[in-house]
């Protein structure tokens, strides 16, 4: 980052974000790869993905918070002095300890939880569930490899180094590409495994990718280095590490509880509108991909800036990030609201669902963009630290507005299907607003005390 410190912050802001969100956008594609071969299969398949995503990612949301929290002390020890690699890989051995109990326990939870939480989001009976349930099972079972990825990508972005995790997320994405209609459909020796093919592509996948990071991580190859020795515990580093993460984490399981609930309302209204859910999703996560890269970039750059003790230009990331953002969302979501039923057909070729999705997009494609500036308001808060206003922000977003009128507008209200979309329009909307006024008060301005 030596040479982005005499460029322009705009500068700095993509070519630390740009990696990032090419690396997201390939994240989203082991779903979007899943989502069009299954799709071959029906509607019951290519739920499965769709009601798995929102089960693991309640689950997984501690671990990645924990990484939140290292990218944000490395960023900030970065900032604070470059130069200290003893700082830097004994912050760095920390994350990969704590990833490395969370990645066991989030997945022995996962398969013990996965049987109640499918009855909790009222997952129908059939071909429906019994794809979900072998879909997620072998989906936990990936979560060790997972977080060695996640230990990679928050331990070198903090530096400033997200070329490296995106080599290693684009080897994984090729691999998984390659594998995913092989255990489906079968080829030669190797039999159709049809919904379970396709977890066990993204588990082989992520095997591989895992191992990269770990080479990379003990390698000492990229300014930062895992050592055993600095593994040791350390009380003031995980108290501060546990103050930054755990906020991030309860406000992030919430979100993902009522996430589940919501597609608990979905599964309701049948399989036609779970698949229009599932691949709606699909759809504006891919887009929103590129707003969560400059979230992140604006995090690792504001920490590198609080770290070095200028908020001034702190802010002033922040801000290019929200200007850079809502006109990149704005138009993708545009194409969307106009394209959508094509989009609907590559996937899923059923009028019933093409109807459910086009309707979907049509209502919801403004609410992504207003989801996007809030992410990026999120990232200047990560930078400093100041997790708990997300918390706060994401629980209500979720359960004081999103779950209620995901009841009220369907049902009191008579809107059918259409009341979700309504309520994650309204829902974003809301705090969005909330999360700009908050921002304006600058609160979030907080230079980290690392010298422990």
């Amino acid at each position: 980052m030596k040479s982005l410190d005499r460029s322009s912050l705009s500068i700095q802001l993509m070519c630390i974000s740009l990696p990032i969100m090419t690396s997201n956008l390939l994240q989203t594609m082991y779903n979007m790869v899943d989502a069009f071969f299954l799709g071959k299969l029906g509607k019951e398949a290519i739920s499965a993905p769709s009601i798995t995503m929102h089960i693991s990612n309640f689950i997984i949301v501690f671990g990645v918070a924990f990484s939140v929290a290292g990218t944000t002390m490395v960023s900030q020890a970065y900032g604070a002095n470059r130069n200290n690699r003893t700082r830097l890989d004994f912050l760095a051995s920390q994350v990969f300890l704590v990833n490395a109990v969370m990645s066991v326990v989030v997945m022995v939870a996962g398969l013990l939880l996965t049987r109640p939480l499918l009855a909790l989001m009222q997952v129908p009976a059939g071909l429906t569930y019994t794809y979900t349930l072998q879909y997620m099972g072998i989906t936990f079972l990936t979560m060790p490899f997972l977080f060695g990825d996640l230990t990679l990508r928050g331990t070198l972005q903090g530096v400033g180094d997200s070329l490296t995790p995106l080599y290693v997320q684009t080897a994984s994405v090729v691999l998984n590409v390659f594998l995913d209609p092989i255990f489906i459909f079968g080829w030669g020796p190797i039999p159709a495994m049809e919904v379970a093919g396709a977890a066990w592509a993204t588990f082989l996948a992520r095997m591989v990718s895992c191992s990269l990071s770990m080479a990379f991580l003990f390698g000492g190859f990229k300014r930062v280095r895992v050592r055993f020795p600095l593994m040791r515990p350390n009380r003031a580093t995980l108290s501060l590490m546990s103050r930054i993460g755990l906020p991030a984490a309860i406000g992030q399981s919430f979100s993902s509880l009522g996430f589940a609930v919501m597609q608990g309302v979905v599964n309701s209204f049948g399989p036609a509108v779970i698949a229009a859910f599932g691949v709606g999703n699909r759809v504006q996560s891919f887009f929103n991909m590129p707003a969560q890269g400059i979230s992140q970039g604006t995090a690792i750059l504001v920490g590198k800036k609080l770290g070095e003790h200028k908020s001034g230009e702190a802010a002033s990331i922040a801000k290019r990030g929200l200007l850079i953002c809502g006109i990149f969302i704005s138009f993708g979501m545009g194409l969307v609201m106009i394209y959508g039923k094509y989009v609907i057909m590559f996937f899923v070729n059923d009028p019933e669902v093409i109807a459910h999705g086009v309707q979907m997009f049509r209502i919801t494609s403004a609410s992504v963009v207003f989801f996007a500036l809030y992410t990026v308001v999120m990232g200047a808060f990560q930078g400093g630290g100041m997790t708990r206003p997300i918390m706060v922000m994401n629980i209500v977003r979720l359960w004081g507005l999103r779950v209620p009128l995901s009841y009220l507008l369907p049902l009191a209200l008579g809107l059918g299907s259409s009341g979700i979309w309504w309520a994650m329009l309204i829902s974003n909307f809301l705090v969005l607003l909330w999360s700009l006024y908050l921002f304006g008060k600058g609160s979030w301005k907080v230079t980290l005390d690392l010298e422990t």
